[in-house]
Order: structure tokens, then C-alpha cells, then sequence
């Protein structure tokens, strides 16, 4: 997911996704620690998906305060 995308949702939406991928990391955590986890790379991709969420949800707050 990039960031035009997450940009579009609101941020109930982005919230529920964050959820939805923190979950995921932690499956491909116990994944890679039982040794079923064949493509380490997937880890990356959603652990810079968690961040790029949060960034977003931190700007889109921070404009909020500032409008206040």
C-alpha cells in the first residue's frame, strides 16, 4: 500500500488497517520462528506499511490541532 492510497482513507480506516497489518507481522514473526516462512522479505514490506501509517496518522492529527 503507498502513501496516495492510505492519504485517501480516513483515519478510522487507517487505524483498522494498522490493526490488520500489526497482526500480520506478528504471523510472519512466529512464521519465521517455526521455519515456515519462506520469503523474509514480506516482513519488510509490512513493517514499512506500519510505519507509513502511522506517519499519516500523525500528520493528519497534527493538521487537525492546527485548525483547532
Amino acid at each position: 500500500m503507498n502513501a496516495s492510497e492510505i492519504r485517501k482513507l480516513s483515519i478510522g480506516e487507517i487505524e483498522a488497517k494498522l490493526v490488520d497489518a500489526r497482526e500480520e507481522l506478528m504471523k510472519f514473526r512466529f512464521q519465521q520462528v517455526t521455519g515456515q516462512l519462506t520469503d523474509t522479505n514480506q516482513m519488510r514490506f509490512v513493517r514499512r506499511d506500519i510505519a507509513r501509517m502511522i506517519t499519516i496518522i500523525n500528520e493528519l492529527e497534527a493538521e487537525k490541532e492546527g485548525e483547532a
